[in-house]
């Protein structure tokens, strides 16, 4: 197919807006293996291959072998999505269009977590409401990575808004942005960094050379996406009802540093904010205290209903995304 690169814009970003929708409708399918389940596997495989290779050479050995996995996985998570969409392509001639959009469509979709998260996070949020604490217990467990174990209902309820407003960024705004300027290409890119990062990005002993590559490059790749997500629920705070937008801004410029990540605590600081509520603080990793300054202000106690306005903060974010795109597409 002869396109201009507009036209070709054009389409991805249609492609984009119907994995949107495709995401909103039915998330990720569960029959289905997810494509960052992959890149993790492809990634503990790599790594295992280089440490091997480089095994005694030290710190310059190791960060050459973290640049080696960093430039191999993004080489190839970019071209898989190529590979799919000229696949259908070729398999359905007569149905070019079609077949591009609908496989464009499904991989976008699955490059966001927007249901997924809705899903997962709502799922404490029933348990508490409930009376079902133990049951809460379980469900926040499977979306964040502190401990548990400690945390009372006021603390489940927490750690289920802070996921949701941190991985508004990585999961939702982030993927689409770099969709929305790449195609399906620039989502997986983007995905198999972020996954990268959380795999072997870490300031330990075992990872601080290896991963510096894959740290540092999640950290510029997304800091466009998470001061954008910032600002969207900064935003969201002035339109949704139950919510403070002056409060929300004030919290986000005074507390969106406050992280060792330059980038994790801006959706946090603006939800915070949005909410009056008190986020961060120190948490429970593997048996050690992890010491963390607090993000926002201590107003009220927290409420299970708070995950809901969180996630009503996250799709206002995503909407305004897919508002803006929808706009430039039918203008230009």
């Amino acid at each position: 197919m002869d396109m201009t690169w507009l036209d070709l814009w054009k389409f991805h970003g249609a492609a984009l807006l119907a994995g949107c929708v495709i995401d909103w409708i039915i998330g990720d399918p569960l029959w289905l293996p997810h494509p960052v389940r992959l890149m993790g596997t492809m990634i503990a495989g790599m790594e295992q291959r280089l440490r091997r290779w480089t095994e005694g050479t030290g710190r310059k050995g190791q960060s050459r072998a973290g640049a080696i996995l960093a430039a191999s996985m993004c080489m190839i998570w970019w071209c898989i999505p190529w590979a799919i969409v000229h696949a259908a392509e070729l398999l359905w001639p007569a149905w070019a269009w079609a077949a591009l959009l609908l496989a464009e469509g499904f991989l976008c979709s699955l490059m966001l977590a927007a249901r997924g998260l809705y899903t997962e996070s709502m799922k404490v949020c029933r348990s508490l409401e409930a009376g079902r604490t133990e049951e809460a217990r379980y469900n926040v467990s499977m979306i964040v990575g502190r401990d548990t174990s400690v945390l009372d209902e006021g603390g489940i309820a927490r750690a289920a808004v802070e996921t949701v407003a941190e991985n508004a960024s990585d999961g939702v705004i982030a993927p689409f942005l770099f969709m929305a300027f790449l195609g399906p290409a620039g989502g997986t890119l983007y995905k198999a960094v972020n996954t990268m990062d959380s795999m072997v990005g870490y300031k330990n002993d075992r990872y601080l050379y290896f991963g510096r590559c894959a740290a540092r490059l999640d950290d510029l790749l997304n800091l466009a996406p998470a001061r954008l997500t910032g600002i969207l629920m900064v935003l969201g705070a002035w339109v949704l009802p139950g919510m403070d937008g002056t409060h929300a801004c004030k919290v986000f410029l005074r507390d969106r540093k406050r992280h060792a990540s330059p980038n994790s605590a801006h959706g946090e600081a603006a939800c915070a904010g949005a909410l009056h509520l008190r986020l961060a603080g120190d948490a429970w990793y593997f048996g050690t205290l992890h010491k963390k300054p607090y993000i926002g202000d201590d107003h009220r106690k927290i409420e299970p209903s708070d995950i809901r306005r969180a996630n009503h903060l996250m799709f206002f974010a995503e909407g305004m995304m897919v508002f803006g795109l929808a706009v430039m597409i039918l203008l230009l």
